[in-house]
């Protein structure tokens, strides 16, 4: 007689995880009924959109006991058949709503009987109504196309939680394009894969890439590769016709890391010594010769520079810097410094290496017809000093260390940007503090951009990992990256409602992350020894970000 029973919470779970199979189609589950048994139906109400209905609502949510579930979850209940369908309902979560949603009726078999066991099956099944329907009343915000880069190491290891556990609970990211282009998988594909993604990056103008090993000789050996892949930015940039890498320093409100304001740095994507053609040479002459493909010398073998090489061992070195795509880089940089409320310069060494004038010269030219006016009017400079400021590049690193007040910006070739910036995020606390965006221009005039990470795998954390020892990696300068680019792709793929939407999510995971430093609930590189781990950190952005959902 004192077996008034109600529905064992095992037996909800293994409903769960055979509505969780059937994928929201028609489902039915059943197992034989013990003898002499009498039927209660229960019916469970799931009030959730067809378009974002997710199976995990049911596999991850234990709905709550009640006091006397708490006092009998343990003495004897037997479930002996659940089965159930799927069937449309009108406006099942809103009775003034027009919208088709998907319904669960539940039906069990039980061996005891009663009126006290039929009323707590009664309260068990309101129990999981309220539970099922409270986990799906907010719909899955759904993340624009774009490609996701997955890299390795310790990186990828830190950025596979932060999509488990920050993104997958709220985004539905089922139209993101996924490439895997570890140093393993592009020896495997034969570089397949990185054509692939500049492919995918073309159509779709937004990609996350994680930070991605370059091999060097020894990893070669000790990854087993076939040869040694060159870095994949080269490829990108020419892909994506690449203007500009944009690096800017990363602020969190009432910490100081460096610069008290924004600085902004763009370096030329293309040109210079990173495509150069090399070959160490002994005694002899050295021409260099150009034929022109147009005009009226085409085909005429042009001389651009005749030498004796007098040493025993010279190493030639042949570079080009394309400066037809300088316009847009100008345009780009402008904007920004505009937008940003800062004072632009442009870093050369023109005094010196007379053939980077053009340079200087496209960028003051575009400055002076089309934003001189607009940077007086916004009172970011005088009209008595609105003249576009030029830096030697010896100069610019000086004034790196000096204008620790931040709020200004700079431009500068290929090879200085990478160098100026290297010191930009040293004077800014270390590279992890620091933006990596690729920008290119589609032929529609449209911007490719691709975000990262300004820093590497950190191949040494991930090491200790392995060996089971504790870690500690901020994940905020590829966190950045990724609310970049997801920001960017909803921009150019969604409506204004959707992109605003997309933003208001990015900004609660960034605002999240400054509050938990500023509260000392950070990594250790802010908050010292007593700082989180690795899984810590992540698990606290996780349990604020799930408040935030509830």
């Amino acid at each position: 007689k004192k077996k008034n029973q109600l529905l064992s919470l095992s037996s909800i779970m293994a409903a769960r995880r055979a509505i969780a199979s059937a994928k929201m189609m028609t489902t039915t589950s059943s197992s034989s009924p013990l003898s002499s048994t009498r039927t209660k139906s229960i019916v469970t109400t799931v009030a959730s959109s067809e378009k974002s209905f997710s199976s995990s609502a049911f596999a991850h949510t234990t709905p709550p006991l009640s006091r006397n579930n708490r006092d009998n979850r343990n003495n004897g209940s037997t479930m002996t058949s659940f089965s159930g369908t799927w069937t449309r309902r009108r406006g099942a979560h809103d009775a003034s709503s027009s919208s088709s949603s998907r319904c669960f009726t539940a039906t069990a078999t039980s061996a005891t009987t009663g009126c006290r066991r039929r009323s707590r099956f009664r309260e068990a099944s309101s129990v999981i109504a309220r539970s099922y329907a409270s986990s799906s009343e907010k719909k899955l915000l759904v993340a624009a196309p774009m490609v996701y880069v997955a890299g390795e190491e310790m990186t990828k290891y830190v950025m596979d939680l932060v999509k488990e556990k920050w993104i997958a609970p709220a985004v539905d990211t089922s139209k993101w394009e996924h490439f895997d282009l570890s140093a393993k998988n592009r020896d495997e594909t034969n570089d397949q894969v990185l054509k692939d993604v500049v492919t995918a990056g073309f159509k779709l103008k937004a990609i996350f890439k994680e930070p991605t090993i370059t091999p060097t000789a020894d990893q070669v050996k000790r990854l087993g590769l076939k040869k040694t892949w060159g870095s994949p930015n080269g490829a990108m940039r020419r892909g994506w016709n690449g203007i500009t890498i944009s690096r800017d320093t990363i602020h969190i409100d009432g910490i100081e890391l460096g610069y008290k304001g924004p600085v902004l740095f763009e370096r030329h994507a293309v040109g210079g010594e990173y495509a150069a053609g090399w070959k160490n040479v002994g005694r002899g002459t050295l021409k260099t010769t150009f034929i022109p493909k147009d005009g009226p010398d085409a085909g005429k073998e042009i001389v651009v520079d005749e030498r004796e090489c007098k040493d025993e061992i010279s190493a030639v070195v042949t570079y080009d810097n394309a400066y037809d795509n300088v316009h847009n880089l100008a345009k780009f940089f402008f904007e920004r410094c505009l937008e940003a409320g800062v004072k632009p310069y442009v870093v050369t060494k023109k005094t010196v290496f007379k053939w980077q004038e053009p340079f200087w010269q496209i960028m003051k030219d575009v400055y002076d017809s089309d934003f001189k006016a607009k940077f007086i009017a916004q009172k970011i400079v005088a009209e008595k000093d609105a003249e576009l400021v030029h830096l030697l590049s010896d100069a610019a690193t000086m004034k790196l260390v000096q204008w620790t007040q931040g709020n200004f910006g700079m431009a500068a070739h290929n090879y200085d940007g990478d160098v100026l910036t290297d010191e930009l995020a040293q004077m800014h606390k270390s590279p992890g503090f620091i933006t990596s965006n690729l920008v290119g221009v589609a032929p529609d005039g449209t911007y490719i951009k691709e975000f990262e990470a300004s820093h590497g795998t950190v191949t040494d954390m991930d090491e200790a990992r392995l060996r089971g020892e504790e870690t500690s990696l901020n994940p905020l300068g590829m966190v950045e990256g990724l609310i970049g680019a997801m920001n960017h792709a909803s921009f150019t793929h969604d409506t204004k409602e959707n992109h605003k939407k997309m933003v208001d999510f990015t900004t609660s995971i960034r605002n999240i992350m400054h509050k938990l430093f500023r509260e000392g609930k950070g990594t250790r590189d802010l908050s010292g020894p007593s700082g989180a781990t690795t899984e810590q950190f992540i698990d606290r952005v996780a349990n604020e970000l799930k408040k935030n959902r509830a």
